[in-house]
């Protein structure tokens, strides 16, 4: 890192930015993310960027912004902004609404902001995470090739109250980008009953077939603790005791690859799902992999919650599934 600070406290015009937003209050976790740090993998870096990548996809589209733009996630918390000047936000995710000045916004739309305006994204019910972009897109220091911030890594920060947060010129008229509506429901189902689907994982024939059975055939609530690197969930016992899902190879695994969205089995027979921020190498044997489409759902699964089922796809149709998402547009 190059020991700049995240955010620079001046309302001054530089370089094509501009000093937007001042957070006046926050609590929760709340980052910077563009859409991933790419191709350092193979050196013990995870991808980061959002836990609900259609989220962040929606949300700069949503502004014309560049689909790699930076944005706010925030995680189980809420936020409060002082404008500095006239600006257009967005806010997508699950689980969130907002307030600017006198108004009440749902997710999944665009809202003028005036200079001198209050906005707060509160918590509500029924997710996790919230995109909150802004237009011409945020700034924060370039590490690896991206904006994307790991805390366990110490590249980036995380946000706090008092920082003074800069975009980039928008390319945009304000007005133009005001009102928008991004229509979700016809692309992604949020729910906290979700099908998760997934392919079979490399060591998927390490598992009986009765700890396969298991694995799909029970239901699954998030566990309080999760967060960005792995998502542990739990079996819930209706309508049977729940059970472990059992391994016929009980051999140890050498430590190998690991790909966001794997679920790992420990000795405990509960899986583990690995998110963005999950280490690149794992030593527990996977039974399945959660496809790209199917992440956030996952992802927005409120704790002690959800009911979450698994079922299996295809490579093609997983390939396909995703390539029509990537494509989604205004």
């Amino acid at each position: 890192m190059d020991g700049r600070p995240l955010t620079v406290k001046s309302s001054s015009t530089v370089y094509g930015l501009i000093t937007m937003l001042e957070i006046t209050d926050l609590t929760g976790i709340a980052t910077l993310q563009d859409s991933g740090r790419r191709g350092w993998n193979k050196f013990g870096v995870p991808t980061s960027g959002p836990m609900d990548w259609f989220a962040h996809q929606a949300a700069n589209s949503l502004l014309n912004n560049p689909p790699n733009s930076a944005v706010i996630e925030l995680g189980l918390g809420e936020i409060t902004f002082h404008s500095l000047r006239n600006t257009v936000l967005a806010v997508t995710g699950a689980g969130y609404e907002v307030e600017n000045y006198i108004w009440t916004f749902p997710l999944w739309t665009t809202f003028y902001v005036g200079t001198g305006w209050t906005v707060r994204i509160k918590k509500t019910n029924g997710g996790n995470w919230a995109y909150i972009a802004i237009a011409g897109g945020f700034d924060s220091p370039i590490i690896m090739n991206s904006r994307s911030t790991y805390l366990r890594g110490g590249l980036g920060s995380a946000l706090k109250t008092g920082d003074m947060l800069q975009a980039f010129t928008p390319t945009t008229d304000l007005l133009k980008l005001a009102a928008r509506n991004f229509p979700v429901n016809k692309y992604m189902h949020y729910s906290q009953s979700p099908t998760i689907e997934v392919i079979p994982a490399p060591q998927a024939d390490w598992f009986a077939p009765e700890g396969i059975r298991t694995f799909y055939e029970s239901e699954y609530t998030l566990s309080p603790s999760f967060d960005r690197m792995g998502y542990r969930l739990e079996m819930l016992p209706s309508p049977s005791p729940a059970k472990a899902i059992t391994q016929k190879i009980k051999k140890e695994l050498i430590s190998e690859g690991m790909t966001i969205g794997s679920i790992q089995i420990p000795s405990n027979g509960q899986p583990i799902v690995m998110m963005v921020d999950a280490p690149t190498t794992g030593g527990y044997p996977k039974i399945a992999n959660v496809t790209r489409a199917s992440l956030p759902l996952l992802a927005q699964c409120e704790a002690g919650m959800s009911r979450i089922r698994f079922r299996e796809i295809t490579v093609e149709e997983a390939q396909e599934k995703y390539k029509s998402l990537c494509r989604v547009g205004l």
